[in-house]
């Protein structure tokens, strides 16, 4: 809620509140509950205060994304300005919430509770009774779920249809925290030339000798693996073959991990005989434990980024609104002094 949109609401709701505190005793008087906070047209008390201590102390009905870990949460136990910081934020964002028309029917609530029970394999009743014994009514639920699926709604569009984690942020994250591991896996399609050395290896090495010089000479591949290939089962271009890392021989694998696409190996010896290899498509292959790991470092590199971005963007909602804090209000109440009189309040 922006501030020239909510100013006027703000003044006059102080104005009413101002006018209740100055309004003369009587018989009749009811019970007033002092006000620790404004944010935009709604107010934060100190029984407001007293039911979110409880709820982080039961710990149930708690935010994800505002509390994301038992650690918050007890560091919140022990800071009443920082639960008040986070009470905060959580108008600020239902504010949003009703601003931009992002309610959400019952209809999707229920829906939403039906996959809960179902991913917990209960039934509607048994997940009612583990509820009421958390000491929350389903009422509460239902209000609760609501809440965070308009919340989740604008989150999503506000913040997470920003975050991109890309590829290489993934690749680049894999490769720091797996450096003593072997390397990617890599499916080759090469071409050779063969020289076999069935007529005498010291001859067949020196016809190898001759062609590689061919090559780096800048001759082409594919016509001098035509002229002088002795593959009994040559392919145009001298084309070998399609493997992935370990299918084919240790000693071509070897000298093919050093190079790129385009390559083309020193003589290589095996036991058919001196091998020229060229290298012509190199593609990563999927490692299930590979993949499974990046997946993990994929959704810890987003959820760090939902971090950053989010409280970015709650910090940009905050100076855009209109907050007030009672400060003496809620200076007293967290050093348990007795309430001051004048202080804010309403019924």
């Amino acid at each position: 809620m922006r501030i020239d949109q909510t100013a006027a609401r703000a003044a006059k709701l102080l104005l009413i509140l101002f006018a209740a505190v100055l309004r003369p005793p009587t018989a009749a008087a009811e019970i007033v509950d002092r006000i620790v906070a404004i944010v935009n047209d709604e107010v934060i008390t100190q029984t407001d205060m007293t039911k979110f201590s409880e709820r982080l102390k039961k710990g149930g009905l708690t935010d994800d994304l505002l509390i994301p870990d038992d650690q918050t949460k007890q560091t919140l136990l022990r800071d009443k300005a920082k639960q008040l910081d986070k009470m905060i934020d959580e108008k600020i964002l239902d504010s949003e919430v009703r601003r931009q028309n992002l309610s959400v029917p019952f209809e999707r609530v229920e829906q939403e509770i039906r996959s809960i029970a179902t991913r917990n394999n209960l039934s509607r009743d048994d997940l009612k009774a583990a509820i009421l014994e958390k000491g929350i009514t389903f009422a509460q639920y239902q209000d609760f779920i609501k809440t965070g699926l308009e919340r989740q709604a604008l989150i999503s569009k506000q913040v997470t249809a920003k975050i991109k984690v890309s590829e290489d942020d993934v690749v680049s994250q894999f490769s720091m925290v797996h450096k003593a591991k072997s390397g990617q896996a890599y499916e080759y399609t090469l071409a050779h030339v063969l020289f076999a050395h069935a007529k005498g290896a010291a001859a067949a090495k020196q016809r190898a000798e001759f062609v590689l010089a061919k090559l780096k000479a800048g001759g082409d591949f594919d016509k001098l693996a035509g002229e002088y290939s002795e593959d009994p089962n040559f392919s145009a271009g001298g084309l070998l073959g399609t493997f992935r890392s370990g299918e084919f021989l240790r000693e071509l694998e070897e000298p093919v991990q050093k190079l790129a696409v385009g390559d083309v190996s020193g003589i290589i010896p095996t036991k058919a005989g001196f091998h020229i290899l060229k290298v012509l498509k190199k593609v990563p292959v999927a490692d299930p434990v590979t993949e499974k790991e990046k997946e993990k470092i994929r959704a810890s590199l987003y959820d760090k980024a939902l971090k950053k971005q989010f409280e970015a963007w709650i910090e940009q909602m905050r100076q855009e609104a209109f907050v007030r804090v009672n400060e003496k209000q809620a200076g007293q109440k967290q050093a348990g002094a007795p309430p001051a009189e004048g202080d804010k309040a309403r019924k």
